[in-house]
């Protein structure tokens, strides 16, 4: 029962800062996706030090600030729209589907890029695409740019919330037994079903978008956010461990909250470059 409170409570204060960080203003929009990124980073180069040797974490970290800083200054300074150009929209989904294609390997993870790099590819990218999008779409108002990416957010928190409960209650045949033994196809068709309820609902109040691109944004949440916690899990596998971190009380590390976000995000943000 305490664990439960404490998740609850985690949860609770988890989803006020993070509204309140995307729809104050541009800097807490970009403070908050640049912390969360930069945690995410710095658990990720703790976990791999467990097992591998080499991970240079402060260059990776400065490395990863500078990436931050140059997507934000996009916004700020109007340089090349780089998301523009059309090769942009396939080049930001070669990592995320490497990654996805890994899955199907029986190795544990891949061994090609050096842990630094890798960690900047993985935990940081996503939210950099994030930020640019954010001067990349059409609006220009502040409040209707936070709407679109919010939405994205309860996407992802309705098909990972409503995915739990549904494999809990009602899962019997294993989604991805190898990598993660607890995930059910009932559990995933569940978050596929009830994030296209919150997409009709998300078209109803946030009018950016038309309501046949909340849906299929719906859809690539459901499909890519669950392969997200998929590779998470590859990856918590390799080096034994259950979670992430710790900094999220009952909930382990800004890894395991965001592992879909990592995945989904790219394919989200190519999508709205597509239709813009």
């Amino acid at each position: 029962m305490n664990n439960f409170w404490t998740r609850t409570f985690t949860s609770g204060a988890f989803v006020a800062f993070m509204l309140g960080g995307i729809q104050w203003n541009i800097w807490s929009y970009i403070g908050l996706f640049s912390v969360i990124a930069l945690i995410g980073l710095w658990e990720f180069y703790s976990l791999v030090e467990k097992k591998e040797t080499g991970t240079q974490k402060i260059p990776g970290l400065i490395l990863a600030a500078i990436l931050i800083a140059a997507s934000a200054g996009k916004y700020f300074f109007h340089v090349a729209d780089i998301l523009g150009h059309p090769l942009a929209k396939l080049i930001i989904l070669i990592f995320p589907l490497f990654l996805i294609i890994h899955l199907f390997n029986k190795k544990e993870m891949p061994k090609i890029f050096s842990p630094t790099l890798f960690g900047i590819l993985f935990c940081v990218l996503p939210f950099c695409y994030l930020i640019l999008s954010y001067s990349t779409m059409k609006y220009t108002d502040t409040e209707n740019n936070a709407r679109i990416i919010l939405g994205f957010f309860f996407l992802i928190w309705t098909n990972d919330t409503l995915a739990y409960l549904v494999g809990r209650s009602f899962g019997k045949h294993k989604l991805f037994e190898r990598v993660s033994p607890k995930k059910t196809w009932e559990g995933t068709l569940g978050g596929v079903l009830f994030t296209q309820v919150m997409a009709y609902i998300l078209s109803i109040y946030y009018i950016e978008l038309a309501p046949i691109h909340w849906h299929v944004m719906g859809l690539i949440v459901s499909v890519f956010g669950t392969m997200g916690d998929l590779v998470e899990s590859m990856f918590k596998r390799s080096l034994g461990v259950k979670d992430s971190g710790s900094i999220l009380p009952g909930h382990g590390g800004i890894l395991d909250r965001f592992d879909g976000v990592l995945v989904s995000a790219p394919f989200v943000v190519a999508y709205l470059m597509m239709i813009q």
